[in-house]
């Protein structure tokens, strides 16, 4: 994992960007923002899906405290329906941007696409598109984290009031269980309708 700084020193501050949710068939899509310190010291950041539950929330824990600004935006189930996940997700990214968009800094964005920024032309701020960006910077990694704690947290959540689904142990994702659940109870109201599986199921 490497310090964003270390490829990117001109910048003072620079912005990690990823989410967690896109591929499940029911609940958000969570988007998080993190800006770390220049000298960060701490040990055992990396994408969220290469760690345990338990180490996520430890780093959580550290990211939040030491980070020079957090922030994560919430896009439920009926916008992605309504305007299809990638847009939903970029939804969330510009929310997130929108404060820094007069600042001069770097934004790192996991994945191959980048939002298109709401700005006029005096923005300042820097987007730039980062494949497998949470296994390679300490900042967009950190954001995957932040993202997928609160997520997830969602999904427990979510598992009180629709216990059928499981939605504590799959978070949502498809999983042989899942699907019998659906087949069995049919779809609940934080299943994404406009999604291939659930329109299959229930056309």
């Amino acid at each position: 994992m490497i310090s964003e700084y270390r490829h990117f020193p001109e910048y003072k501050k620079i912005i990690g960007i990823d989410e967690a949710g896109r591929g499940p068939v029911a609940g958000p899509v969570v988007v998080a923002a993190v800006i770390l310190p220049r000298e960060c010291d701490i040990i055992g950041i990396n994408d969220s899906k290469k760690l345990s539950a338990k180490k996520r929330d430890e780093l959580f824990k550290q990211i939040t405290s030491q980070a020079l600004h957090y922030e994560y935006k919430v896009v439920e189930h009926t916008i992605i329906d309504e305007i299809n996940i990638l847009q939903a997700t970029f939804m969330g990214m510009n929310k997130l941007l929108q404060p820094f968009f007069s600042s001069p800094y770097l934004a790192l964005i996991d994945g191959p696409h980048l939002p298109r920024k709401e700005y006029d032309e005096n923005c300042k701020l820097i987007l730039k598109s980062v494949v497998s960006g949470d296994s390679t910077y300490q900042c967009i990694a950190a954001a995957s984290i932040i993202a997928k704690v609160v997520r997830d947290s969602i999904m427990d959540n979510y598992h009180k009031k629709y216990p059928d689904y499981d939605f504590i142990n799959n978070k949502g994702y498809l999983t042989r269980k899942h699907r019998i659940a659906i087949e069995k109870f049919g779809i609940c109201s934080i299943h994404r309708r406009s999604f291939a599986p659930i329109r299959k199921l229930f056309k």
